[in-house]
């Protein structure tokens, strides 16, 4: 008998052999041990996951704000349309119990708008605007929160002194855009309708959104892609955090017996935990600075924190996108790594990156956005397309950068021990430099094409008012023309501190008398009335004197000036005011009147018809009356704007104050321009953070290395040049290739619209502000490599 006879070893009364475990189970197995090592592997283990995690939480963080974005800009919307009169109220002029007399009395303070309304009760119930729980008493105001705060803080006098009403109230979320919003509704029991009030009788208006032009969806798209694409970079970059230390962890497994195929899933294993938890940290991450978005202001924007909640679609493809990225991200690295056991990483035989794969991506995108095809502003376009082919010749950038510090750090040779250093390790491990900025290569390329797109779109989206601020900056208009408040309203511009000249006058409307069938048109031209000094600043007057009047023909338009002709006839009598609500003022043209060409005024308006001074016509009798000042100050003088607002609100609360502009700028493209200057920032933000978590990551892997360098004397400041060094390099050739990169997507993009391109310079702002972004990198990172410098770092486990 042999040991094979033995009983029980064979026969049918044998213990069947237990089955080899299925591939799904294997696959668990693997990625549960994975997971394991992730978060059991002491402190060495836990600081590389939470490296890792707080690296892609950054990231989640981020995209969960922009998946907040649609939801916000639907609750923001929904709270303006709330507060707007109905259509209904803007048009009725019947008094009811609950019907109210408002008018706006918005203004500028220190370039931000204070927007409000002055009303007065027509009945016991009067309608309350949403977020306002009492109508405010008179000489009393009800405001939001950012104003009570700006009024109460002691170097706002002057504002003060704009908006004497005593708080009583503040108004409630539901009645404001935004937390920073400056919001008021003061009570009065002076206002009429003769004093500019019209009737409300309820709030709340549905509107359809205005439809973006098609050159404003490409530069919504561009923005998008520009502002998430490095989110997606970063978190990529993020999930390889502690390679190095990860590869000598598998070659132990592999002396174990652990297959090429097991280390690989529990590597998968490793990096879907530190990506789930990056997903949590992001959770939290984002739920935390919800709390503090209220008070919070970018560019003048905040956001409540119930404006934040992430769209359920967008939120879920996050939950899903970014542990799968992590998983692909890390086996497409160890596709490069041959681990072998006896706790050695043999790579195999490297060869140089390729370059021509590499060029395939940027120039696929370009094509796509070439075959997509031009579009002369008014054709619709397909954002997929634009959004596509942005993308590949982004992400493009990012996969040429490696390959480009590669070919040249193996050229380098020779000079300082910190240069020497620096190139040395560049050499050895080049891919870990690209990583770290390759995101901010992707942000300042893009930033560069969306500049010259701005750049390219400015015609388009602003035009030339024909306004003259060197002979006024400011205009206001008022319809509080009773009694003495004609003539009184300009002297007191002219008594406010700073105030060079008033060109003031009292314009109404004049008509021919008589009667007209109702397919006939009653003769009517403009009524001028001021000091022959104002006349001159209107009209090409030589002789002036107090009392006399002109008719006022616009130059070279033959066909109105008949027109006013047929109004203003000398010697005859003219009727001001008509259809007013009041009784119409006569008044007869004098016989003598001299007829001159008018010209424009500050404004950019031909003035035309009547004028009359002072002595000719007392301007404060007319019906429907309307109070001109255009004003021109010396702007050394400190606040001289605020105190020229200040005097325009003590005139007429209502008067409507603008200040004088060469160029106005679309209301879109500025919404457009200033999302992207929110979102830039706080990629911007992101990039620095990021970064900084990826340099102290690169540190660690090399805290034994930079030990042993000081041990053996190694000056602290030679090592601090030579980290200085490494950053530079990779940084200096990124911005080398997002210039290149994002001229050419710039050029392409402005070919797309059909424009010119305005500027080939655009791009030094850009470079400058991610230089600086990586010098701050480096100069906080600094304590970091003076601590792990100590000879602590020599000590093992």
């Amino acid at each position: 008998m042999t040991l094979l006879d033995r009983p029980g070893t064979t026969g049918a009364g044998a213990p069947p052999r237990p089955s080899p475990p299925s591939r799904g189970a294997t696959l668990l197995r693997d990625l549960g041990l994975g997971i394991r090592f992730a978060a059991g592997g002491g402190r060495e283990g836990w600081t590389r996951t939470l490296l890792t995690a707080v690296g892609v939480g950054l990231g989640v963080a981020l995209l969960l704000l922009a998946s907040s974005v649609p939801h916000l800009l639907d609750e923001r919307s929904a709270r303006d349309q709330a507060r707007k009169e109905t259509t209904a109220s803007a048009s009725s002029d019947a008094k009811t119990d609950g019907s109210v007399l408002r008018v706006n009395g918005s203004s500028e303070y220190r370039d931000r708008t204070v927007e409000g309304y002055l009303m007065r009760p027509e009945g016991a119930n009067p309608v309350l605007p949403p977020g306002v729980g009492r109508f405010p008493a008179a000489d009393t105001m009800v405001v939001s929160p950012a104003l009570e705060e700006l009024l109460t803080s002691p170097e706002n006098e002057l504002l003060r002194e704009r908006l004497p009403y005593r708080i009583t109230g503040t108004i409630g979320d539901a009645g404001l855009r935004s937390p920073g919003e400056l919001l008021y509704y003061a009570g009065s029991d002076t206002l009429t309708t003769a004093k500019g009030g019209h009737r409300v009788t309820g709030y709340g208006v549905a509107r359809e959104a205005e439809p973006l032009p098609p050159l404003l969806i490409v530069l919504v798209v561009m923005v998008c892609v520009v502002l998430l694409v490095p989110v997606a970079i970063f978190i990529a970059t993020a999930v390889r955090f502690g390679g190095d230390r990860r590869d000598r962890r598998l070659a132990a497994l592999r002396l174990v017996g652990a297959d090429i195929r097991t280390t690989r899933r529990i590597a998968a294993g490793e990096a879907m935990f530190g990506a789930l938890l990056g997903l949590l940290i992001g959770l939290v991450f984002f739920l935390v600075g919800r709390l503090f978005a209220g008070s919070v202001e970018i560019w003048d924007v905040s956001a409540f924190p119930s404006d934040l909640a992430p769209d359920p679609r967008l939120a879920l493809l996050i939950v899903v996108a970014v542990p799968l990225t992590a998983v692909l991200v890390t086996l497409m690295a160890m596709r490069s790594v041959a681990i072998e056991p006896l706790g050695v990483v043999r790579r195999a035989r490297e060869r140089g990156r390729r370059l021509w794969w590499r060029l395939l991506m940027p120039a696929g995108g370009l094509a796509v956005l070439g075959v997509t095809g031009r579009t002369n502003g008014y054709e619709p376009v397909n954002p997929f397309a634009i959004a596509s082919g942005a993308v590949l010749v982004l992400v493009g950038l990012a996969l040429l950068l490696p390959w480009l510090v590669e070919a040249c750090v193996n050229r380098l040779r020779g000079g300082p021990v910190p240069w020497q250093l620096a190139t040395r390790r560049l050499q050895l491990s080049s891919g870990a430099a690209s990583r770290a900025v390759s995101g901010v290569t992707v942000a300042v390329a893009g930033a560069i094409a969306l500049q010259m797109l701005f750049a390219s779109m400015n015609a388009d989206f602003q035009h030339v008012t024909g306004q003259d601020p060197s002979r006024a900056q400011f205009a206001g208009y008022s319809e509080d023309v009773t009694g003495e408040a004609a003539t009184s309203a300009i002297e007191q511009f002219r008594a406010t501190d700073g105030v060079e000249r008033v060109i003031g006058s009292v314009e109404a409307f004049a008509t021919k008398p008589g009667t007209y069938a109702d397919d006939d048109i009653q003769p009517t031209t403009s009524l001028t009335i001021g000091t022959c000094a104002t006349l001159r600043e209107l009209a090409r007057i030589d002789r002036c004197e107090d009392g006399d009047a002109f008719v006022v023909h616009p130059p070279d338009d033959k066909d109105q000036a008949g027109w006013v002709d047929r109004t203003a006839r000398k010697g005859k009598t003219v009727l001001i005011g008509e259809g007013m609500g009041a009784k119409p003022f006569r008044w007869t043209l004098p016989a003598d009147t001299a007829t001159v060409t008018g010209r424009k005024d500050p404004m950019g308006e031909i003035h035309f018809g009547i004028m009359a001074t002072t002595g000719a016509l007392d301007a404060s009798k007319l019906p429907g009356a309307t109070i001109v000042a255009h004003i021109r100050v010396d702007e050394s003088t400190p606040d001289v704007a605020e105190r020229v607002r200040n005097t325009a609100f003590r005139i007429d609360p209502g008067m409507r104050f603008v200040e004088l502009n060469p160029v106005a700028r679309d209301r879109q493209y500025d919404s457009v321009r200033t999302g992207l200057q929110v979102g830039a920032t706080v990629v911007l933000l992101l990039i620095a953070a990021s970064m900084l978590v990826s340099q102290l990551e690169q540190l660690r892997e090399r805290k034994r290395l930079l030990s042993v360098l000081v041990a053996f004397g190694t000056r602290r400041a030679t090592l601090g040049w030579s980290v200085l060094w490494q950053t530079a390099v990779p940084v200096l050739l990124g911005l080398a290739v997002s210039v290149a990169g994002g001229l050419g997507l710039g050029a392409t993009l402005t070919w797309m619209i059909s424009k010119p391109v305005a500027g080939w310079w655009l791009f030094l702002p850009m470079v400058g502000a991610g230089g600086a972004l990586i010098a701050l990198v480096t100069l906080a990172s600094l304590p970091s490599l003076w601590r792990l410098m100590r000879p602590e770092g020599l000590r093992t486990e």
